[in-house]
């Protein structure tokens, strides 16, 4: 496995994880409060989910890959802006950035594939 599929496999499995803990854990529950969020905590937890299974079928079908992480990347400029809006530390903001750098690796893996057709 090169090391571009590990950073879509830890990528997509964090995703998944971050989806189910959205509607089961309790701190993540209060962390969406915490960030006005609450009323959508289930709605970005679906799409946290679907975007981690989404990168796992882009292993296969580059079109979902580049569409999945374009998606991912979106989630984590919200992120980024949210976290900033409420004044959180440079700490609580840099996993958002990191994954927001690994969403732009993946695409930019996906556009390089020459499968995806650019209009």
């Amino acid at each position: 496995m090169d090391i571009i599929s590990i950073v879509i496999v830890f990528t997509g499995l964090s995703f998944i994880a971050y989806g189910i803990n959205s509607f089961i854990s309790k701190r993540m529950i209060s962390e969406f409060k915490r960030w006005g969020l609450e009323k959508r905590r289930k709605l970005i937890g679906f799409c946290q989910f679907i975007t981690g299974l989404g990168l796992f079928i882009g292993l296969q079908i580059n079109l979902i890959l580049v569409v999945s992480s374009i998606f991912l990347i979106i989630m984590m400029l919200c992120a980024v802006y949210i976290r900033i809006r409420i004044k959180d530390n440079i700490s609580d903001i840099l996993p958002a950035i990191a994954y927001l750098l690994l969403g732009l690796i993946i695409v930019y893996k996906g556009v390089l594939e020459q499968k995806v057709i650019m209009f």
